[in-house]
């Protein structure tokens, strides 16, 4: 039968997107729901327990809301906020991890990962797991990101007339307290939370994450480091681990964020020499960082090739 698929929340950035991959491909039937009543909780509830997976692209309390309308143990919840990415009952929906894909396709319960937080958690884990990286390291990291993942609001403030004063980049989240820590913590295997500060810029989607290192701290070089990503990621068909010291990865010394647009792909570097390093990457914001990793969910969970609907560029 063909799977039934129904997005929760569908008018918001995430919601669009999963969308905009979704209405074209016939293996499956997209349930939509009438403008109108998109407000109706009896319809949303009716269309939720019609569905085989469920795409929640709601703010917090909303998708823990929504969850508690499933009466139907068949229905798979893919949601898209915060709210249960450390919840011990829902699969964190990053396949790369080690055992996650087959995590993903048993549950029906699947917290899709945060933009920031899955290119952090990428670079971090491997290392962690291959013993380069102590687990008790005091991370840092930054974040350069496109507007778009600031959501509608965000969008419509940038891309107004009058928007002068946004055109420098935009440090934010100073409290240190970002909503993406804790799963930052709890699924690249840290015993702290890192300290960590995004900033958005004037472009409208792209993010790289940057974690800087001392080579003296950790268990190895550069280049044990990169061959750790290599062995950790070969075969998986959204990650590339690009070439060390190549000229290649940089354009005129400059690094460009948004070289995944419009793709599922995250790129994977390491920079630096003897003393320091830095590990960064690279994704679509809005694709391998939102609605791209929320569909490749969907396929992993239902038994379709995970690339199907996606591009790797």
């Amino acid at each position: 039968m063909t799977p039934r698929i129904y997005v929760d929340g569908q008018e918001g950035t995430t919601g669009l997107g999963i969308f905009d991959y979704l209405h074209q491909r016939d293996d499956i039937e997209l349930l939509r729901i009438d403008s109108a009543r998109r407000r109706d909780v009896a319809e949303r509830a009716r269309l939720i327990n019609d569905a085989d997976v469920v795409f929640l692209c709601l703010p917090d309390d909303a998708s823990r809301e929504a969850a508690a309308l499933v009466d139907n143990p068949h229905t798979c919840l893919i949601d898209a906020s915060t709210a249960f990415r450390t919840h011990p009952d829902w699969t964190y929906g990053l396949p790369e991890l080690a055992g996650q894909r087959e995590a993903i396709r048993a549950s029906r319960r699947i917290a899709n990962v945060g933009c920031h937080a899955s290119t952090f958690i990428l670079l971090v884990r491997p290392l962690i797991d291959a013993g380069l990286l102590p687990a008790d390291y005091p991370l840092s990291a930054f974040s350069l990101t496109g507007y778009s993942g600031g959501g509608k609001k965000m969008i419509a403030e940038y891309e107004s007339a009058s928007r002068g004063e946004l055109d420098a980049p935009r440090p934010y989240g100073l409290t240190l307290a970002h909503k993406h820590l804790p799963e930052m913590q709890r699924h690249s295997g840290l015993e702290q939370e890192p300290v960590f500060n995004p900033v958005v810029g004037n472009f409208r989607k792209g993010l790289a994450v940057t974690v800087p290192l001392h080579v003296a701290h950790l268990n190895g070089d550069a280049r044990a480091l990169h061959r750790a990503l290599e062995r950790y990621y070969e075969g998986e068909p959204f990650v590339r681990v690009m070439p060390l010291e190549d000229e290649h990865n940089l354009d005129r010394g400059f690094f460009d964020v948004t070289a995944c647009n419009d793709t599922n792909r995250v790129e994977l570097f390491v920079f630096g020499g003897e003393q320091r390093v830095a590990l960064v990457a690279r994704l679509d914001n809005l694709g391998k960082g939102a609605a791209g990793s929320a569909v490749q969910n969907m396929n992993i969970h239902l038994g379709i090739d995970e690339t199907t609907g996606l591009s790797v560029g």
